[in-house]
């Protein structure tokens, strides 16, 4: 099965690209940023086992932009499984006091999904 240049498989040679969206509170943001430079290794845990791969995260003017890479099968159950862990619970109530979720994020969402509009390997 071909790698993609990755050290991780590709279920069915597919893997959905995601980019999201959030604002963080300026007061927040250095402290935002420890945490992420040090993210407890059970958060780090959780995202590989729900087939999340090639995690960022940048900033720019207050708001941070996400992009991963999805390698599963059922995205919807993975990130039930992932929001049913008690350590990324604890995680993300430090979180989301730190991030102002944009007005426009469709119902249900936290980070804001974005549209990909260009792509090239």
């Amino acid at each position: 099965m071909p790698t993609n240049g990755k050290k991780y498989l590709i279920v069915n040679n597919k893997m959905k690209r995601f980019g999201q969206v959030i604002g963080v509170k300026p007061e927040y943001f250095e402290r935002y940023k420890k945490y992420h430079a040090a993210v407890w290794p059970e958060i780090l845990d959780m995202i590989k086992k729900c087939n999340m791969h090639n995690y960022s995260i940048f900033h720019k003017d207050g708001m941070l932009y996400a992009y991963f890479e999805y390698t599963g099968n059922d995205f919807a159950a993975d990130m039930a499984k992932m929001a049913a862990d008690p350590k990324t619970q604890e995680w993300w109530t430090i979180m989301e006091p730190m991030q102002d979720p944009v007005a426009t994020r469709k119902k249900g969402e936290w980070w804001a999904d974005m549209e990909e509009v260009f792509h090239v390997d």
